[in-house]
């Protein structure tokens, strides 16, 4: 075991890495229960929806598959699951336009595409094309409207009458629902701004728990609860329900919502999974001792290929992307420094697909004020941005707002591509644009712009 993992050229034990592997676990676990109700929670453009047991298999499936590659290929402590922000692309802006087997499929697609750049080098082109104070804007922007869904779904946020949206559906704040959101909110943030271990899943669980109470002793209205009404199931244990592995149509989305926009989605998902994973990959291994005077880190080609293979799989179970969270650096915290942990943390991940009904218990009401909380610290890549220069920081603007604003992820990032490519422009900088983004923007300005390039071409 310490050949297999190197324990003693990093400096660990057996026990450390036992122990950082259950808290990479505890503290990820959460994504067990939020996944299935993001992506449940939307329909396709058949109007269809995804089942809920069905998605907590193939999310625990995901994250069990990915991690144990982790462990054995990259030798690195991370653990992985469907990605938050990533999974808002696929339910929010592939699935309208789509069903969920070509959604999937560019899930599938995306992941290709990074195994391909990780082999090939072009990384280092794509990152160099995308000016840093975007990459941390398009972060920003994620956790707005991640935060915005959470706020939506529970009720906090509605359709206004004579406004866009206001607060609560009658203009103020009414009903169980809402009530248990806001002081499962409140609970989280205590739990987590104070270091308590799994602040997020503790915190879902104790909310849930509270509404399955709540709705077995009061009068409440099915539909407040949104897609999950909370009950108790008939059982606790029961078999995975696989129904959903394999349920991929590679290409059919390119044919359903058309070129432009099938391409502008994959290019989306790429970029949010590509960028992401790599900040995170380097901040947990700084974290962990493990980059070097060069800021290299140990095995990053492998890290980067099973991150992008993590994708294919959750697209071929229907999860949405997988991804490195970087909430392993919980587990780092605790010591995890090898694949060791996450062999500890993608087993747990396999034993949970036995505990799939009781993810059927968790209303919107528990697990939106996750997403609240995720949306807050993505935020913090706000102080990156350069906000005394204008000619960044108002694409990083556009970029960040109107991605809530829009309801759609893609919107925000081709926003604020175009918005600094005109601006460079304007200001006499064309030429310090790389080519590449030169044509990214073009293909935003088609999207932007389809309507009418349907009407010329039709």
């Amino acid at each position: 075991m310490d050949r297999l993992f190197e324990l003693s050229a990093r400096r660990t034990t057996v026990a450390r890495e036992v122990r950082g592997g259950v808290t990479t676990f505890m503290a990820m676990a959460y994504i067990i229960l939020l996944n299935p109700i993001i992506l449940a929670g939307a329909a396709d453009v058949t109007g269809a929806r995804l089942s809920i047991p069905q998605l907590t298999t193939a999310t625990a499936l995901v994250a069990a598959v990915s991690t144990l590659l982790m462990a054995v290929v990259g030798n690195a402590p991370f653990g992985l699951a469907a990605g938050l922000g990533l999974n808002a692309v696929v339910a929010y802006q592939a699935a309208p336009h789509m069903t969920w087997p070509q959604a999937m499929g560019l899930v599938v697609l995306e992941g290709l595409v990074i195994v391909l750049l990780a082999v090939s080098g072009l990384r280092q082109l794509i990152m160099n094309a995308i000016p840093l104070a975007l990459k941390h804007a398009i972060s920003v922007g994620i956790g707005m409207f991640i935060a915005l869904i959470g706020l939506v779904d529970a009720g906090f946020v509605a359709r206004g009458t004579g406004t866009p949206v206001q607060l609560g559906a009658a203009g103020h704040l009414t009903g169980w629902p809402v009530t248990l959101f806001c002081l499962g909110l409140l609970l989280m943030i205590v739990l987590y701004v104070r270091r308590f271990p799994a602040a997020i899943l503790v915190s879902i669980v104790v909310t849930a728990a509270a509404a399955v109470a709540v709705n077995a002793v009061a009068e409440v209205d099915p539909a407040s609860w949104g897609v999950v009404v909370p009950h108790l199931p008939e059982a606790v244990v029961s078999a995975p329900d696989f129904g959903l592995v394999g349920q991929v149509d590679l290409f059919g989305g390119f044919a359903r919502a058309g070129a432009v926009t099938a391409t502008v989605v994959l290019f989306t998902l790429v970029l949010s999974g590509f960028f992401d994973a790599m900040g995170t990959i380097i901040g947990v291994s700084d974290e962990a001792g493990l980059v070097d005077e060069r800021g290299r880190v140990p095995r990053l080609g492998a890290v980067l290929t099973v991150d992008g293979v993590s994708g294919a799989i959750g697209g071929l179970c229907s999860a949405s992307a997988g991804t490195v969270f970087v909430e392993s650096a919980a587990g780092v915290g605790e010591g995890a420094r090898t694949g060791l942990a996450s062999l500890v943390t993608g087993a747990l991940f396999a034993l949970s697909l036995l505990f799939t009904p009781l993810a059927a218990v968790v209303p919107a009401a528990a697990a939106a004020p996750a997403l609240v909380l995720v949306g807050a610290l993505m935020m913090v890549q706000a102080r990156n941005v350069p906000w005394g220069d204008l000619s960044m920081a108002i694409p990083a603007f556009l970029t960040i707002v109107i991605m809530p604003f829009t309801y759609g992820i893609t919107n925000g990032v081709g926003a604020g591509v175009i918005a600094y490519t005109v601006i460079q422009a304007a200001l006499g900088r064309a030429r310090t644009v790389p080519w590449l983004l030169w044509v990214v923007a073009l293909v935003f300005a088609v999207y932007f712009g389809i309507g009418a390039v349907e009407q010329v071409l039709g």
